[in-house]
């Protein structure tokens, strides 16, 4: 007789922080709130299995990352898993098989755990339906706060368009357990802004995030940078609803070169950031004054630049790339996406 089993799968996007998370405190809290939006082609296509096993005792994980079993992965996963015991206890007797892809690099700076551990959550939420046989009225809600506590970010790519976690005054119904989308303050003209992503650098970043963020602990200017990060929140709320260009470009490449300077000043320093990296910053600049047009750029924690641009304004942009940009990058990749309708349910 064949194991019962349950099974679910979902495309679940990355996004990007425009105010940034960066420094935690407790379970995976955020010491600011961060605000970003979803993107719409960087994803992890994610499914899970979980098969019956009356002989299990404890967490059993078998996952394959681009058709290759990935036992570094699995370790992570099962740590993860462990963690979510509380919420699905079925766990503990049911061997997960978990098959993913992404669309993108991954470890590379694209936020790549934000789009699998969400994708993950979804999947476990999912199952966990089924089992009980009836529907969650806050699904969405419960995947954030799982998506959590495998990686900050990605309880943000659980919702589509823009996201912000974490508690602030600014903001009713906030919260550091989980994201809450706030698309309904959101003015048009950021609602179908483009980004591209270009890859300056494609290999494994050499400090992960949740090394970066344990510098911040001991980091001389941490407080400064809360207090920053719980202002430019307040602010850049006001901005997504006011429309305010100038603003935006202001306060969202304000918060990328922080989050770098940090990096850079940590009691452990490090670079993420690569020549072409700076290189790219510049000519943005430079493009920007000479045609008066709204290209910005932001950073995650890596050395790939995000082009962001009203829609209005992407056939000139996407002609700037490919004759001054495209150089930088390897092998002269770079990824278009635009602001995302969130994840899919596939199965």
């Amino acid at each position: 007789m064949s194991s019962i089993s349950y099974k679910s799968a979902w495309k679940s996007p990355s996004n990007i922080a425009l105010v940034k998370y960066w420094g935690k405190k407790g379970m995976q809290l955020p010491a600011n709130p961060s605000i970003s939006f979803t993107l719409d082609n960087a994803l992890s296509d994610t499914s899970v299995e979980a098969i019956a096993s009356e002989s299990q005792s404890g967490i059993s994980v078998e996952l394959y990352f681009e058709s290759q079993r990935n036992e570094a992965f699995e370790v992570k996963i099962k740590g993860f898993l462990e963690k979510a015991l509380s919420a699905f206890p079925w766990l503990n007797n049911h061997h997960l098989l978990i098959n993913s892809t992404n669309t993108f690099p991954h470890s590379s700076g694209i936020a790549s755990s934000a789009s699998a551990f969400s994708a993950l959550a979804l999947c476990l939420c999912s199952i966990d339906e089924q089992m009980k046989g009836i529907s969650d009225p806050a699904f969405f809600e419960k995947a954030s706060h799982w998506a959590r506590i495998g990686s900050g970010s990605a309880c943000r790519s659980v919702y589509g368009g823009f996201n912000l976690w974490g508690q602030t005054t600014a903001l009713n119904g906030s919260s550091d357990e989980y994201a809450v989308n706030i698309d309904d303050i959101i003015h048009p003209v950021f609602k179908t802004f483009k980004d591209t992503i270009l890859i300056i650098e494609k290999g494994k970043k050499a400090v992960s995030s949740t090394a970066g963020h344990a510098l911040l602990n001991a980091h001389p200017f941490a407080d400064i940078r809360y207090a920053s990060g719980f202002k430019n929140t307040e602010l850049l709320l006001e901005v997504l609803e006011s429309g305010d260009l100038d603003k935006f470009i202001q306060i969202v490449e304000s918060e990328a070169l922080m989050l770098h300077a940090l990096m850079m000043t940590s009691p452990t320093p490090f670079i993420l950031m690569k020549p072409h990296t700076l290189s790219v910053i510049e000519k943005i600049w430079d493009f920007r004054n000479q045609t008066g047009l709204h290209l910005l750029f932001t950073l995650d924690a890596g050395a790939n630049v995000h082009l962001l641009n009203p829609e209005s304004e992407n056939d000139r942009v996407q002609e700037f790339v490919k004759n001054e940009l495209v150089g930088y990058c390897q092998n002269g990749l770079y990824l278009c996406n635009a602001v995302g309708n969130g994840p899919i349910k596939t199965h």
